[in-house]
C-alpha cells in the first residue's frame, strides 16, 4: 500500500484525538500472543491476524463510521499472514463521502500502539485506477480481505480487481517477472547466500507472492507439490528472524542465526541454512517452471508459438475450469514434437518424453532425457521429470555403459547443464542416482570466499571443467571428477581425504575401469596439492616437485589435476583464482610434468594390440577373396535378442568390418554409418594380410543407433558397396538430409583442437590427436579431409566420452614412411578446416 491519504473528499485534518486505553489493550494481547509457548508458524501469524481484525473493527464501529464504508486488509496481512513486526496493510474504502475525520479516529489509535501502519483512502474507482497504474499496489488488492463495514463494498472491490487482473494479464504479467528479475540483481539468489533476504531474494517470500498472482490470472500455475510447505517454512524463519531482532527485517544476518535456530528447534546455525536453502531452491524450480508456461501461453496467443496440447506440466489446482481458459484454450494447434534422442522429443523449448518411451523399462531414461535436453540448450519438462521419478527403476549397479556417457554428456553441456540439473534435484533424482549427494546438498560453506553452497560449487566447477575438455585426454574423469572432488565435506576430518574413499565407491558404481577409478581417487584426495604447494612452498627446492610427483604419478593425470584446480577455482568466486595463481600453478606443473618425462619416457610406437580374433580374421579372408566389404554386425551384451535394448534404451552394437585396403576407407565407411544414424562411440582400424593378395583394412567400431533399432546388416553391406563403388554420393546425402531437418544449434561448446603428437609418440608413423565436440558425421568429416590431403590412415583410434570425441590417428604417406614436420601441419590445418 502507499501511505498517500489525501483526498478531495476528506477536507482538512480532523484534530489527533487524545491517546487513552482503546490502545493498550490490543497491544498487550499482541504481546501476550507474541510471548506464548504455544502456537507459532501459521497459527500465530492466523492468530495476529484475527487478533488486528478485532481491534480494527472496533476502531471501526468506536469512529462512528457511516454506511458506504469498509477497512480492507490487503497485502500480507490481506492473506492472514501477519508476521510478529510486519505493517499493517489497510485501505479505508469508501462510495464517494466521507467525514474528513473519520481516517484520523481510525488511524491515531493504531499509531499509538505503535503498530507500523500503511494505509490508503479511496473510492473503488480510484483504488482500480491506482491499481491499473501502479503493479504493486494492484497485488496488494489482489488479497484484499473484508475486515469491517459494508461487506458488498469490499466484494465488489475484489471481484473488480480480479477481473482486471485477468484481463491485463497479457500485459500485466512480463511487468511481474521484470520486478523478479530486478529483485533477483539485487538480492542475489536465496539458495546461496550466507546472510540472504527471506523476503526480497529469489526463491524467496515475494516470489511466492508473484506464484499467487500468476494463478489468479487463470493463465498457469506452479507445480504445487512442496510449496506451501517451503512457503510456510520461509515464512516460519521470519516470525523468528522477527522475534529475535524485534525488527521488521528479513535479512537473516550471521549474528542472529543461532538465536533464530534456537527458536525454532533447529540443532544449529548450519542446519537452519539447509533448510532456508531447500524451502528456497523449491519455491525457485517452481517460479521456473511457471514462467515457463507464461511464456508459451503468451506466445500462443501473440501468435508466435503453441502450448502443450497436454498441460501436465503445470497440474492446476485453483478455480475448476480456469487453467482451461488460458493454457488449454491456446493450445488447439498441432504440437510440433523434434526427437532429441531415444524416448525423448523437444515439445514447446521443453525435453519430454516421447509417446513411445517406456520408463519402467529403461533406467537409462532420466539421464539421456537430461542429456538430450542440455546439449541441446533445453530444461526437461517439469511432467517429465516427474514421471521419471515415479516410473524409472534404479540404475543397476554397475551402470550400463550408456548411464556413465550419458552423465558426462550432461556435465558437457556447460552452463545448459544448470537448469537440468535442478529440474533433476528437485523431484529427488540426484540423490537417487548419487546417495552421497545427500550429504553435501545445500550444505553451506562458511567462508567468505566461496560463493555457493557445496553441492552448488560442485556442479559449477563442472560447468567450469566442460569448457577445459579440449585440454585433456580424458574429459570424462575431469567432468566427473569436478563433480565429486569436494563429496566428502559434511564428514568429519579433511573433506579430501574423506572424499577418496566415496569416489573409489562411487566410481565403481559407475561402472569405471579399475584404472580410472584409481584416478578419480586422485584427482579427488590431491585437488588442492597444485593449488597449495604452489602457494606455499619453495617451487626451486627439489622437495617440491617431488611431492607433486609422488602424488599423482603420472603426466594423463598431472593433465587432469591442473584442469580440476582451475576448474575448482573458479567456481568457487573471483578471489580464488588469479593471474598470480595461474602462474605460480603453472610453472609447478611445468617442473613436475617435466620430471615426470624423465622418469616415464614416451613408449616408441603406437599402442601394442592383441592379434586378430577368428571372427576378424575370417571376416578379413572373405573381404580378401572377394575384393568387397564384409561385415558383421552384433548387439551388445545386454541387448534384448529382439532388437531392442534390454532397459528400452538405445540399441548398441558392436560392427566389424573387413575391406580391402583403398583410399578414402576411413571417411566413406564413417559417412555411411552416420547415414543409417549410427553414432559411433569407439572404433578402431588396423591393417591385416591374411593370404597374401594385398593389405585389407579392418575396421571395429562399437556403435549405438541413434534412435529406434540397428540397420539390416544386409543393407547396411549394400549401401557401403555402393558408396565405395561411388553409386552412393554419401557426402551429398548427409547434406540433403541435414538440410530437410537442421538440428537445433545446441549449447556453445569449446573449439575443436587438432594438433600433431611429438615425434616420440611413433616410430613409424605421425600421430594426429583431435579433440572436438562429438556431432553425426564427425568421423565421416575427419576421413574425407584425411583423404583430401593425400594421406594414408594406418591405425586409427577413436573414442567418444560423453560429448567429447578424442580420437588418435596415424598417419603415413603414401610409401608408408612418417609425414615431415611441415606436412603434419598442412594435415592438421586441413582437419581443423573441416571441423570448422
Amino acid at each position: 500500500m502507499d501511505r498517500d491519504t489525501d483526498d478531495a473528499r476528506t477536507g482538512p485534518a480532523a484534530p489527533r484525538p487524545a491517546a487513552g486505553p482503546a490502545a493498550a489493550g490490543p497491544a498487550a494481547a499482541r504481546a501476550r500472543l507474541l510471548a506464548a509457548p504455544g502456537p507459532g508458524g501459521r497459527d500465530r501469524r492466523a492468530g495476529l491476524s484475527a487478533l488486528t481484525d478485532a481491534w480494527l473493527a472496533a476502531l471501526f464501529t468506536d469512529a462512528g463510521a457511516p454506511a458506504g464504508t469498509a477497512v480492507v486488509a490487503v497485502g500480507g496481512y490481506g492473506r492472514g499472514a501477519l508476521a510478529p513486526r510486519s505493517d499493517l496493510d489497510v485501505l479505508l474504502l469508501h462510495e464517494g463521502r466521507l467525514d474528513p475525520a473519520l481516517p484520523d479516529r481510525l488511524w491515531y489509535p493504531v499509531w499509538d500502539s505503535g503498530a507500523a501502519l500503511d494505509h490508503a483512502v479511496r473510492t473503488p474507482a480510484e483504488a482500480r485506477a491506482v491499481a491499473a497504474a501502479d503493479l504493486k499496489a494492484q497485488l496488494g488488492l489482489l488479497d484484499a480481505r473484508h475486515v469491517a463495514g459494508d461487506p458488498a463494498l469490499t466484494a465488489a472491490l475484489r471481484s473488480a480487481v480480479l477481473a482486471d487482473w485477468r484481463a491485463g494479464a497479457a500485459r500485466r504479467l512480463p511487468e511481474l517477472r521484470e520486478l523478479g528479475r530486478e529483485r533477483a540483481e539485487r538480492h542475489g539468489e536465496l539458495s546461496f547466500l550466507l546472510e540472504p533476504d527471506l523476503k526480497e531474494a529469489r526463491g524467496g517470500l515475494r516470489d511466492v507472492v508473484a506464484l499467487d498472482a500468476v494463478a489468479a490470472s487463470w493463465l498457469a500455475d506452479a507445480p504445487r507439490e512442496g510449496l506451501a510447505d517451503a512457503a510456510l517454512r520461509l515464512a516460519d524463519v521470519r516470525d523468528a528472524l522477527h522475534l529475535v531482532t524485534g525488527r521488521a527485517t528479513g535479512r537473516l544476518a550471521l549474528q542472529d542465526q543461532d538465536q533464530v535456530a534456537e527458536r525454532l528447534g533447529v540443532p544449529d546455525a548450519d542446519a537452519l541454512l539447509r533448510r532456508v536453502y531447500e524451502a528456497a531452491r523449491t519455491v525457485a524450480y517452481a517460479s521456473d517452471v511457471t514462467w515457463r508456461a507464461v511464456d508459451r501461453v503468451l506466445a500462443a496467443r501473440s501468435g508466435r508459438g503453441r502450448v502443450p496440447r497436454w498441460r501436465a506440466a503445470l497440474p492446476f489446482t485453483g478455480p475448476a475450469g480456469a487453467a482451461g481458459r488460458g493454457a488449454g484454450a491456446a493450445a488447439r494447434g498441432a504440437v510440433e514434437r523434434r526427437p532429441l534422442a531415444e524416448g525423448v522429443v523437444e515439445q514447446d523449448g521443453e525435453a519430454v518424453l516421447a509417446r513411445g518411451a517406456r520408463p519402467a523399462a529403461d533406467p537409462v531414461l532420466p539421464l539421456r532425457t537430461a542429456a538430450a535436453a542440455a546439449q541441446h540448450g533445453l530444461t526437461v519438462s517439469c511432467a517429465t521429470v516427474r514421471r521419471l521419478a515415479a516410473e524409472c527403476r534404479p540404475l543397476p549397479v554397475p551402470w550400463p555403459d550408456e548411464a556413465r556417457e550419458q552423465l558426462v554428456t550432461l556435465l558437457g553441456a556447460g552452463e545448459a547443464c544448470l537448469p537440468v540439473w535442478e529440474a533433476l534435484e528437485a523431484e529427488g533424482l540426484i540423490t537417487r542416482l548419487l546417495p552421497e549427494w545427500a550429504r553435501v546438498r545445500c550444505l553451506p560453506q562458511r567462508n567468505a570466499v566461496h560463493r555457493w553452497t557445496v553441492d552448488r560449487h560442485l556442479v559449477e566447477t563442472a560447468v567450469r571443467a566442460a569448457a577445459m575438455t579440449r585440454r585433456v585426454a580424458r574429459p570424462d574423469l575431469l567432468l566427473v571428477a569436478a563433480l565429486l572432488h569436494d563429496i566428502g565435506k559434511g564428514r568429519p576430518g579433511d573433506h579430501s581425504e574423506a572424499g577418496e574413499p566415496l569416489v573409489r565407491g562411487v566410481a565403481a558404481r559407475m561402472g569405471f575401469d579399475p584404472e580410472s577409478v584409481e584416478t578419480l581417487a586422485v584427482l579427488v584426495r590431491h585437488h588442492l596439492t597444485l593449488v597449495d604447494t604452489a602457494t606455499r612452498r619453495d617451487p626451486d627446492d627439489p622437495a617440491t616437485v617431488e611431492a607433486v610427483v609422488k602424488a599423482v604419478g603420472s603426466a594423463p593425470r598431472l593433465e587432469l589435476l591442473r584442469a580440476l584446480t582451475e576448474a575448482d577455482a573458479l567456481a568457487t568466486g573471483p578471489a580464488a583464482w588469479s593471474r598470480w595463481r595461474a602462474a605460480l600453478v603453472d610453472g609447478l606443473t611445468a617442473r613436475t610434468a617435466a620430471r615426470l618425462a624423465g622418469e616415464h619416457p614416451v613408449p616408441d610406437g603406437h599402442r601394442a594390440e592383441d592379434g586378430p580374433t577368428a571372427e576378424q580374421e575370417r571376416l578379413a579372408v572373405e573381404a580378401a577373396r572377394t575384393g568387397g566389404p564384409a561385415l558383421a554386425l552384433a548387439a551388445r551384451a545386454g541387448a534384448d535378442p529382439a532388437g531392442g535394448p534390454a532397459g528400452g534404451g538405445p540399441t548398441g552394437a558392436r560392427l566389424l568390418l573387413a575391406v580391402p585396403d583403398r583410399p578414402g576407407l576411413l571417411g566413406t565407411t564413417a559417412g555411411v554409418l552416420a547415414l543409417h544414424r549410427l553414432t559411433v562411440r569407439a572404433a578402431g582400424l588396423r591393417e591385416l594380410d591374411p593370404i597374401g593378395a594385398g593389405p585389407v583394412l579392418l575396421l571395429s567400431w562399437t556403435v549405438a543407433a541413434e534412435f529406434g533399432e540397428l540397420p539390416d546388416p544386409a543393407r547396411l553391406r549394400a549401401d557401403l558397396r555402393r558408396a565405395l563403388d561411388g553409386s552412393l554420393d554419401v557426402a551429398r546425402r548427409l547434406a540433403e538430409r541435414d538440410a530437410a531437418a537442421p538440428r537445433r544449434p545446441g549449447v556453445p561448446v569449446p573449439p575443436p583442437v587438432v594438433a600433431v603428437a611429438p615425434p616420440a609418440a611413433s616410430a613409424t608413423a605421425t600421430v594426429l590427436e583431435v579433440r572436438a565436440h562429438d556431432a553425426p558425421g564427425l568421423l565421416h568429416r575427419i576421413g574425407r579431409a584425411l583423404d583430401g590431403a593425400g594421406v594414408r590412415v594406418r591405425t586409427a583410434h577413436v573414442s567418444t566420452l560423453g560429448a567429447d570425441a578424442v580420437d588418435a590417428f596415424y598417419l603415413t604417406d603414401p610409401a608408408g614412411r612418417p609425414l615431415t614436420a611441415r606436412r603434419a601441419g598442412e594435415v592438421a590445418a586441413a582437419v581443423r578446416a573441416a571441423l570448422g
